[in-house]
């Protein structure tokens, strides 16, 4: 069994951040460990409130869990602030030798701001550099690239101008088929999903990139953890169920209850 870290963000609503890692790690046969950056209070409808923690805390949450247990990929959620940030890259530049999944998270669906602004020169110059992929929507591309994007050929041009390893740009927020990118500074790749037709649904994001960080643990390539990974989602959000009185939320164990 692999064991995964996720550092990100609590949700308390158990849709996304933390709580959606955990559950994927899981689904998908591995052992999900964590850190926490920040507690967060949502539901369905939204982020009302975060509350990033000590640098202090994050640090000890990660050396204790490094002291004790090998760990075969990382997952980075929500980071918070200047603090966290530091702790997170000096932690991933540790630890170069294992896969790294980074999903871009600057806001929530409600707009939401969940970085703070004095930590994204680093997020952009020290921590995208220093993993193995980046897994953007349209909202973070615009913000990396400086580029609106209302098409997948606006995203192929935007998917360029971002300073990272690989790059899975998700073309969720465009109409029509779901077409993710993936670019890894010399060709793009197309995957294409018809799309499933219900509202928005919460914690795709998460779920998604947590997916991908289980799969290049067992050493998969990144297009086939990519391709897997997307295959898990699509059926995830197909079992999406509702909770409250937004968004839909993800069933991350569709396969345990259809075995």
């Amino acid at each position: 069994m692999k064991n995964i870290l996720t550092i990100a963000g609590s949700d308390n609503s158990c849709g996304a951040g933390i709580q959606a890692d955990l559950k994927t790690f899981a689904s998908l046969g591995s052992y999900g460990v964590c850190a926490i950056t920040s507690i967060t209070s949502q539901n369905s409808q939204g982020v009302k409130s975060s509350d990033i923690v000590s640098a202090n805390i994050l640090k000890k949450q990660l050396d204790t869990i490094f002291e004790d247990m090998d760990i075969d990929a990382l997952k980075i959620g929500m980071i918070g602030g200047l603090q966290t940030i530091s702790v997170v890259i000096e932690t991933v530049k540790k630890k170069k030798d294992i896969p790294i999944v980074l999903d871009t998270v600057f806001l929530s669906s409600n707009g939401y701001k969940l970085l703070e602004n004095e930590a994204m020169e680093l997020f952009v110059n020290e921590l995208m550099p220093n993993v193995t992929i980046i897994t953007p929507n349209i909202k973070e591309a615009e913000i990396l690239s400086g580029a609106d994007i209302d098409s997948v050929e606006d995203m192929k041009i935007a998917i360029k101008s971002i300073k990272a390893k690989n790059i899975l740009l998700k073309g969720g927020h465009l109409k029509g088929d779901a077409v993710d990118l993936l670019y890894n500074n010399e060709k793009i790749t197309l995957f294409t999903k018809k799309r499933v037709a219900i509202k928005e649904v919460h914690g795709t994001g998460c779920t998604l990139s947590s997916a991908i960080a289980v799969y290049l643990s067992m050493g998969k390539s990144i297009k086939e953890a990519v391709k897997l990974s997307k295959e898990y989602i699509t059926e995830a959000i197909k079992h999406s169920f509702d909770i409250g009185h937004g968004s839909r939320y993800i069933d991350h164990f569709y396969k345990v209850k259809n075995a």
